[in-house]
Order: structure tokens, then C-alpha cells, then sequence
């Protein structure tokens, strides 16, 4: 049977596979369209399979919100950044935001077995297989995480195209634009400086332990490369570690962090909070943050171009 170009246009179309992979599907069916899609589908499959051993370290975060009373923020990779600016790729992961949103899945295997929101006739799994026959490289999705206001707001924001996203879920009584305008300015902080806690309070005694163990050998190493006449007995140094820890935690804690647009240069993220809460008649405070950096924790496989491409050259 003669496939027409008018035939292959269609099914391109429709799944946005190669023109040629298009091409060979309908002549495999007889010019079948939905058979066509099968094949193309199960194509994607086997494709799928072969590149799981690939690193997918770069990709996008993006943030899809209800309001301000709930958001979701997803984290879905591909091997290239090239893919990760690719439009076709970003409104697909635009709908796992989506999808995010609106689950009610409590864990990331959970989420990849339920219906896809775009077709309930396959799962967020087989779409995913779907995308990376069209993309061509191996994409995953790695993470959500979704929040719903109690008391109070979410608010989102989105840092390089999608290289970070931040959500901060915050309890106040009056939710009003110079109130969300400072949240924003605060989630622009835990991009910017990337705080593991919001207050002292949450950092647990096993991390704090673990760091005066560390700051303990560091201090006793500075204190006997010193001459012997200088050194300084063991309760300055166990005073010089306190100290030393405290600055540590100020820089891991969001609300002892100086405030990154302080005209001051002093203020805290805790004083701004006050100062803007007071200021709208409310006490405002951060329940706690959400902050996903694409690939973070990855180990990303350094390529050599050259050396590739002479390899294959040479074959």
C-alpha cells in the first residue's frame, strides 16, 4: 500500500515522531493511523529501555498553582539542556505540574501509576514513554511535592526558566498584594541563598552534633599549627566552637539569614517578616519552604565532544 505524505504529516502530528519512524509505522500497518500510533508507542518503549542507563542530570522545575491557597512543583530531567529549553518538552512538563496539582498520590511511584491528565487511557508512566520517543533522549521524573495553604498563603517563584522553584507556604491573617510581594521577595531568598531550615529550632541535635565534630577537628588543627606559646587552651576552644556553630546556623536558617535586600545590610529575613506583618496589621511567619534545584544531588557524567566525535570518525 502506497503511504501518502498527507498520511505521514497526520501522524507526525499527532505524536511528534521522526518523519521516517512515521513513515515505516504506516507502512507496517497498511496505513492503519491507530495502529500506527501503537507501534510508534511501542517503538518509544523499547527506546525507553535502551537509554535507562543514561544520566538525566539537567531538565526543568516548574510550578503549577491554584490561587494562592495550593501549589505543586516537579522536577522532570533530560540528558541535555538543549531538550530542557525545548518548548515541546517544557509544556510537557508544565502538564506533570499539572498533574501534581491535582494528585492525591503520596509517593513518586504512586504518581507514575495513576491516569494521565492529558489521556485516563494510559498512566503519567506511558506517557512519559509517549514524550521520550518524541524527545529522543531519556527523560525522568524525579520528584513533586505539593502545598496547601493552612491559615495563611502559598506563594511561588520560579528562578532561571525553571533551574530553581521555590514555593513558601506562610500563615498570616490578612493575605492582601504588599503581603504575597513580600513572601515572593522571601522565596527569592531561599533561591538565592538556599536555607535548610526556617528556624533554629528545626535543625535537628544529629546535625548539630555532626558539626561540632567537624568544627571540633578544625579548631584543634588552626590551634596546634600555632606557635606553642600562642595556643589556646581547651575551653577558648570549645567557646571558639559555639560561636563558630552559631554562624553556621545563622547561614542555614532562613530566618536568621540577613535579608538579601536589606537596606541596612543587617536586617533578617525574621525582621522583614515583622516589619512587613506590622506594617499589614497581621502577624506574619513561613510555615516552611520547598525548594528544588534541577539535578541537584545527580552526579552529572562529563562528556568529552571531541574525543566522541573523533571515535566515531575513526570507526
Amino acid at each position: 500500500m502506497a503511504i501518502t505524505a498527507a498520511q505521514v504529516k497526520e501522524l507526525r502530528e499527532a505524536t511528534g515522531a521522526g518523519m521516517m519512524d512515521c513513515k515505516k509505522a504506516l507502512m507496517e500497518t497498511n496505513g492503519d493511523m491507530d495502529a500506527a500510533v501503537e507501534v510508534l508507542r511501542k517503538k518509544g518503549q523499547a527506546k525507553a529501555e535502551k537509554k535507562a542507563s543514561r544520566i538525566a542530570a539537567e531538565g526543568i522545575c516548574l510550578i503549577a498553582c491554584d490561587g494562592d491557597q495550593k501549589a505543586a512543583v516537579v522536577e522532570v530531567n533530560s540528558e541535555t539542556d538543549f531538550v530542557a529549553q525545548n518548548e515541546k518538552f517544557r509544556t510537557y512538563v508544565a502538564k506533570v505540574a499539572d498533574q501534581a496539582l491535582k494528585t492525591e498520590a503520596k509517593d513518586i511511584d504512586a504518581f507514575m501509576a495513576e491516569p494521565w491528565i492529558e489521556d485516563s487511557s494510559k498512566t503519567v508512566s506511558e506517557a512519559l514513554v509517549d514524550m521520550i520517543a518524541v524527545i529522543s533522549e531519556k527523560l525522568s521524573i524525579r520528584r513533586f511535592e505539593q502545598v496547601a495553604a493552612q491559615d495563611g498563603c502559598v506563594v511561588s517563584y520560579l528562578h532561571g526558566k525553571g533551574r530553581i522553584a521555590v514555593i513558601i507556604d506562610a500563615k498570616t491573617g490578612v493575605v492582601n498584594d504588599a503581603v504575597k510581594e513580600a513572601l515572593t521577595n522571601v522565596a527569592m531568598q531561599v533561591a538565592a541563598m538556599s536555607p535548610k531550615y526556617v528556624t533554629v529550632d528545626e535543625v535537628p541535635e544529629s546535625y548539630k552534633e555532626h558539626e561540632k565534630e567537624i568544627l571540633l577537628a578544625q579548631a584543634i588543627e588552626e590551634n596546634e599549627k600555632l606557635p606553642e606559646n600562642k595556643r589556646k587552651p581547651q575551653n577558648i576552644i570549645e567557646k571558639m566552637l559555639i560561636g563558630r556553630l552559631n554562624k553556621e546556623l545563622k547561614q542555614i536558617c532562613l530566618y536568621d539569614q540577613v535579608y538579601v535586600r536589606a537596606e541596612d545590610g543587617k536586617q533578617t529575613v525574621a525582621q522583614y517578616l515583622q516589619q512587613v506583618g506590622k506594617a499589614n496589621n497581621t502577624d506574619l511567619s513561613v510555615r516552611r519552604f520547598i525548594r528544588f534545584e534541577t539535578g541537584e544531588g545527580i552526579e552529572k557524567k562529563v562528556e568529552n565532544f571531541a574525543e566522541e566525535v573523533m571515535s566515531q570518525i575513526k570507526h
